[in-house]
């Protein structure tokens, strides 16, 4: 009996080492199992991100080529009926005899020249020269100057960067995002005052938005394609954006991106 009882002792405990190390390698086993499932979420996530960028990338040059043909085609073909349309109003002024024809001739013409400088407004809005010539500083201040002389709101524009150029992805996306900013403004923020900087600190370059309209609550508006729009645009030259804003006390945008 005592012999049988020795005997299963190393039985039992073989068999108790067996389990542990089963035990041990199952736990292991989890452990890289939740390691490499977590690593292809990871892998996933950054796929996805990826793809997401792509795809914000394509629609956002989608759409400055669809802006670009549309400002040239406004210049080749619209514009150069409006001219020609001025020209033969010119020579039928010139060649009139009726005084009764007089002040539609002139009423017409003053139209075309109207019609002609809101062509040229929309080409500059949808393609501005000045930025493509100058940088999208001189850009700025330039947009600054004719958004305070088309409408009652005094703009402050500053600077704190030396003049120099940046790659054409990073100022056209700053260019259309205040854009968008001023066109939030003038739509939305009743604001009678804007404020727009360009700083650099410390290898970042930083604009800021701020008005001192109406605000709104940002909860309310998070999931808004304007807000969307902007994320998108400054995500695709890896930069941040902050947006501070609640009723009655304006609105604060501001964007920071690393530079060289």
């Amino acid at each position: 009996m005592q012999t049988t009882e020795s005997n299963l002792i190393p039985v039992l405990i073989i068999g108790t080492l067996v389990v542990v190390v089963l035990i041990t390698c199952l736990f292991f086993f989890v452990i890289i199992y939740q390691r490499k499932m977590i690593k292809n979420q990871v892998e996933l996530r950054a796929l996805h991100d990826q793809r997401q960028g792509d795809l914000m990338n394509a629609v956002f040059e989608t759409q400055e080529s669809e802006r670009k043909r549309l400002a040239e085609d406004l210049h080749d073909s619209v514009g150069q009926v409006l001219s020609a349309i001025k020209l033969n109003l010119h020579r039928l002024d010139k060649n009139c005899i009726s005084e009764g024809t007089q002040p539609l001739l002139a009423d017409t013409r003053k139209l075309t020249d109207e019609c002609i400088q809101e062509i040229r407004n929309i080409i500059h809005n949808v393609l501005p020269p000045v930025l493509t010539d100058y940088g999208f500083l001189v850009a700025l201040e330039a947009l600054s100057n004719k958004v305070e002389q088309a409408t009652h709101i005094k703009v402050k524009f500053t600077k704190n960067i030396a003049d120099q150029r940046f790659s054409h992805e990073i100022e056209l996306a700053l260019y259309r995002i205040a854009q968008e900013l001023f066109g939030n403004a003038i739509k939305h923020s009743d604001a009678t005052v804007i404020h727009l900087s360009v700083t650099r600190d410390d290898g970042f370059m930083i604009m800021e938005f701020k008005d001192n309209g109406v605000g709104f609550k940002l909860n309310e508006v998070k999931q808004g394609f304007g807000i969307k729009n902007l994320e998108s645009r400054v995500q695709l030259i890896n930069g941040q954006i902050n947006i501070y804003s609640k009723p009655s006390s304006g609105t604060l945008t501001t964007i920071k991106l690393k530079i060289a």
